[in-house]
């Protein structure tokens, strides 16, 4: 990342910057998640459930706790989402499983249901015990590419099954946007890699790293060599703005927001003294929020729509504004402004809905920043699928309710979908019932 007289390091102490990205929700002792499990009604017909995506069984876990067993509680938890920890830490947990309790309409809060489910997975990754052991070897193949939610809870139950596993990432790093693309302060002390370790302790899961599909492995070789194929690529572009922004000083956001979880010391990242984000997403309010922590005197947060349109939950939008950034809607931008090849300022125009299409008003304004960050969404890569048929939909891989793709022998899952939430919970969803139809596939076709 770029260095100069106004994006530079250091503009807080390291003790400062440490404490802003500390852990954002201090978990639950034993005593707290106590008295916070004896608030659940354990409803026979549980919305809860309903509104989980991988449907664990929440009232379950819930009395476990209750009954001092975190232990069995983590069991039922990771039964159906053995990402179960990072899910208790990063789930828009408000909008799901926490919005559809019953406590809301008696007391007006519900049950913190993110909090137990962090407090059972971490006692259960902390005791040293394995989750369950591994089905006898069925002798059969699979490759799993992407080893991000999608990828890693697919290969887990795969390798549970008795498959043999070969899990390809294009990283050097196994976890996806749970170790390079989420908030620092959402999950702390290494916990992504963590859990990773945790994954892969089961057994039957060989990790190969460095392998980009479309690159350095061909779709075609690994149809040809495995039997059976799980496509969790995630979303490998960056989508632009349009504009000439070729500027020293104009960023994506998710590449900063890698270095920023890869950094040995975060107090060495360079960060600007003004700030302007484009965008409306998770992505766009981490970054929002992150360069504030940074110590960036001014952070604002520009969104074409309303703020109630943003992709981003209430919750993070307040937590973003908490942290002093400022969130302007109605505007889109028009043109960056710079000079000598380094970014001065970005200009704006209003905007309006008419007849249910968003357009200018022809109203400007300018923000002068020295640093801007895209933040308005990635894409499918579909080249690196190669001539391999897949059909593509809205730019998405298209699959069936099992998450097979147009091709068989190939299934695919995550954010890579058409149709899907661009949630951790959903991808780890998707990974779990493609690898349940995988191991299904593979039985019909050795009977």
């Amino acid at each position: 990342m770029s260095s100069t007289p106004d994006i530079a390091p250091g503009r807080l102490p390291a003790a400062t910057i440490a404490k802003n990205f500390g852990d954002i929700n201090p978990p639950f002792d034993r005593f707290e998640a106590r008295v916070a499990s004896e608030r659940c009604l354990f409803c026979y017909d549980a919305p809860c459930i309903k509104a989980c995506p991988t449907s664990i069984d929440i009232p379950l876990f819930i009395r476990q706790i209750m009954a001092d067993n975190p232990i069995g509680a983590a069991r039922t938890i990771f039964r159906e989402n053995i990402l179960g920890g990072m899910c208790a830490r990063v789930c828009p947990t408000e909008t799901l499983c926490e919005q559809a309790c019953v406590r809301n309409a008696s007391e007006g809060k519900p049950i913190e249901i993110g909090q137990l489910q962090r407090y059972a997975t971490d006692s259960f990754m902390g005791s040293g015990l394995a989750f369950a052991k591994r089905a006898a070897p069925t002798g059969r193949k699979v490759a799993v590419v992407g080893a991000g939610p999608a990828g890693l809870a697919c290969a887990h139950r795969l390798a549970l099954l008795g498959h043999a596993v070969t899990l390809l990432d294009a990283r050097t790093k196994a976890g996806g946007l749970n170790e390079f693309g989420i908030a620092a302060y959402k999950a702390t002390d290494g916990f992504a890699a963590k859990e990773v370790a945790f994954i892969l302790s089961i057994g039957g899961i060989t990790l190969d790293l460095g392998k980009r599909l479309g690159a350095d492995i061909a779709l075609a070789d690994l149809k040809r060599d495995y039997d059976a194929v799980f496509l969790g690529v995630g979303l490998g572009g960056v989508n632009d703005l349009g504009l000439e922004d070729s500027l020293d000083g104009v960023e994506n956001a998710v590449d900063y927001i890698a270095d920023l979880r890869q950094a040995s010391d975060l107090a060495s990242l360079a960060v600007g003294r003004k700030v302007v984000v484009i965008g409306g997403g998770m992505t766009a309010i981490d970054i929002a929020s992150q360069t504030k922590r940074l110590g960036a005197d001014e952070v604002t947060l520009v969104y074409r729509r309303g703020q109630e349109r943003m992709n981003a939950s209430d919750y993070e939008q307040q937590l973003a504004q908490t942290d002093g950034v400022l969130i302007r809607t109605w505007a889109r931008p028009k043109r960056v402004i710079g000079s000598d090849g380094k970014l001065e300022a970005v200009e704006f125009e209003t905007t309006e809905e008419t007849d249910g299409k968003l357009v200018g008003t022809g109203e400007t304004y300018t923000l002068h920043c020295d640093q801007l960050f895209r933040a308005i969404g990635q894409s499918f890569l579909a080249e690196t699928l190669g001539a391999s048929g897949i059909a593509v939909t809205g730019g998405r891989i298209e699959v069936d309710a099992e998450r097979k793709t147009s091709v068989a022998g190939i299934w695919a899952g995550g954010d890579c979908v058409a149709g899907g939430e661009d949630l951790t919970v959903s991808a780890v969803a998707d990974g779990r019932e493609a690898a349940i139809s995988i191991d299904r596939a593979l039985k019909l076709a050795s009977a």
